[in-house]
């Protein structure tokens, strides 16, 4: 009997382990991608069910410096400057930031879009930033068939389901939200990240169910050249 519980007592600390290990690797991979001199990313959207896709997202990072974000729609690309918390978009009537953008939204003025592309790319979180924050909130990460995956916890998917913005942007809580991560490491290097969330969301004062799932690919590590516009640098006070 003894024998048996030892036994089994090793088999549970040996899958612990694998679970403890994986999610190690996941936010090791993370942190190298975040230390790296630059990197570039490319983001798909796919929503269920909804009336149109949102357009692909390419971002370039420098460590310390500034994310290049666009997104092309129609032969038309919008484009926003990211530093730290600040961020600048480039509209009819040159770079704006994003109290700018709202204000010429509001007003009817354009702007670039502030509910619309501009806005969303203004919102847009680093991947490295994201993914260790994200794994954190997953009830475990197991590695099968060279992707590891988990499924989140209630707060992270309430938080993936609901953001409208970047941190410190209010919403109303999803209910009924799930959601699971992916993640596709090549030599140890984060080479693909997957987030798939379904909820219950206030939009427009009506609830509707939705289903996201949100797909980064990392390319170009060390080899990423970020050229900001001068015009770009001043408006952010760099």
């Amino acid at each position: 009997m003894k024998r048996f519980l030892t036994t089994t007592v090793l088999a549970t600390l040996a899958w612990t382990a694998v679970f403890a290990d994986s999610k190690d690797d996941v936010k090791a991979a993370a942190k190298a991608l975040s230390e790296a001199a630059n990197y570039t990313w490319v983001s798909t959207t796919e929503i269920e069910g909804a009336q149109f896709t949102p357009p692909t997202i390419t971002g370039k990072v420098e460590k310390g410096g500034f994310a290049l974000v666009e997104s092309e729609r129609d032969g038309n690309t919008t484009t926003a400057v990211l530093k730290g918390e600040k961020g600048v978009l480039k509209g009819e009537n040159g770079w704006q930031t994003a109290e700018e953008v709202r204000a010429a939204a509001q007003g009817g003025g354009g702007g670039g879009g502030g509910r619309g592309r501009g806005g969303m790319l203004l919102r847009t979180r680093l991947p490295a930033d994201d993914l260790a924050k994200i794994a954190d909130k997953t009830k475990e990460l197991k590695e099968a068939n060279g992707v590891i995956s988990g499924d989140l916890t209630e707060e992270g998917a309430k938080e993936v389901a609901g953001r409208n913005g970047r941190p410190g942007g209010q919403a109303p809580e999803p209910k009924n939200a799930k959601g699971s991560l992916k993640v596709w490491l090549k030599e140890g290097k984060l080479a693909k990240v997957q987030v798939k969330v379904s909820a219950t969301v206030s939009m427009q004062g009506e609830e509707r169910d939705i289903t996201r799932t949100t797909t980064y690919e990392i390319k170009n590590v060390g080899s990423t050249t970020v050229s900001v516009p001068d015009e770009a640098k001043k408006k952010l006070g760099t």
